[in-house]
């Protein structure tokens, strides 16, 4: 086994006069929760489309679980599961025959009870999916995604439409997942959802990749400068930015004598990164 589960290297695609993917190079790590991020438009989703095996590539080296997906047979199918955007589970099917339905398809797959007990819908079991609410749905489309005991895993924006308490529950899914050494790649449009769940993160704008990187450190972020922020004994904000923010706090401390008003550190959120990186500055 090589160190990559999946190596993309000069990567391209067009739409007629239209350069969706313009050079894209990759490198996922086996067991690794792997972020793509990017505005819509940028390529990141023609990207993934290739990594299935489900688009046709113009130019480029890509290599997925050791195969290229453009020419992968079946058996490469079911190493790599799919949770697509758009809901998949049979509407009038129970959750447990909706599961054991689709573990027919592939040659080694889970036990439908693990994986319904897996994704948390054990006591589910017997309700029809339409009467599911709509993060126990998409719950069942990771039960249908990882049924196969894939060695890599496609989400596809993956919690779109989850209230903070779905999306939280549903995080706690994909880190056990990965636990249990699963490859898995992200798209979203959630950046906190990005910085919690990934390893590392890769930054597409414009067909190409602008910035690889842990989301700690992605592209210069942990140098950044420090921003302190506190107020005055007539209770005014106040706030500067600095490469030493510990002497900054201290100096404060003496001024002070102690408590520092309203004290608060900040560097750059990935939210601040992710609209420099792709030219929208937040005014």
């Amino acid at each position: 086994m090589t160190q990559e589960a999946v190596r993309v290297r000069g990567l391209r695609k067009r739409y007629g006069d239209v350069t969706a993917v313009d050079g894209v190079d990759l490198g996922i790590r086996h067991g690794e929760v792997f972020g793509i991020l990017g505005p819509n438009g940028a390529g990141k989703s023609t990207t993934v489309e290739i990594l299935q095996g489900h688009r046709s590539r113009d130019a480029g080296e890509v290599s997925v679980l050791g195969e290229d997906p453009g020419r992968a047979n079946r058996r490469w199918q079911s190493r790599v599961g799919i949770v697509w955007q758009d809901e998949s589970a049979p509407a009038e099917l129970t959750v447990a025959e909706t599961v054991r339905h689709f573990a027919r398809y592939y040659p080694k797959p889970r036990d439908p009870d693990e994986v319904i007990a897996l994704v948390g819908l054990a006591e589910k079991a017997g309700s029809r999916t339409k009467a599911l609410s709509g993060g126990q749905r998409r719950r069942l489309d990771v039960a249908l995604g990882v049924i196969g005991a894939p060695e890599l895993l496609l989400l596809d924006e993956p919690t779109t439409g989850f209230d903070p308490a779905a999306r939280r529950q549903f995080w706690s899914l994909i880190r056990d997942l990965a636990d249990e050494g699963t490859t898995i790649i992200l798209t979203t449009h959630y950046l906190d959802e990005a910085e919690a769940l990934a390893d590392r993160l890769a930054v597409i704008a414009a067909g190409r990749v602008v910035a690889e990187g842990e989301p700690a450190s992605l592209a210069g972020r942990a140098q950044d400068r420090a921003t302190v922020h506190w107020a005055e004994p007539d209770g005014s904000p106040h706030s500067t930015e600095t490469d030493t923010p510990t002497r900054t706090v201290a100096e404060l401390s003496a001024r002070f004598d102690g408590e520092i008003p309203e004290l608060r550190v900040t560097r750059p959120t990935l939210e601040d990164i992710y609209l420099r990186l792709i030219g929208q500055e937040a005014n």
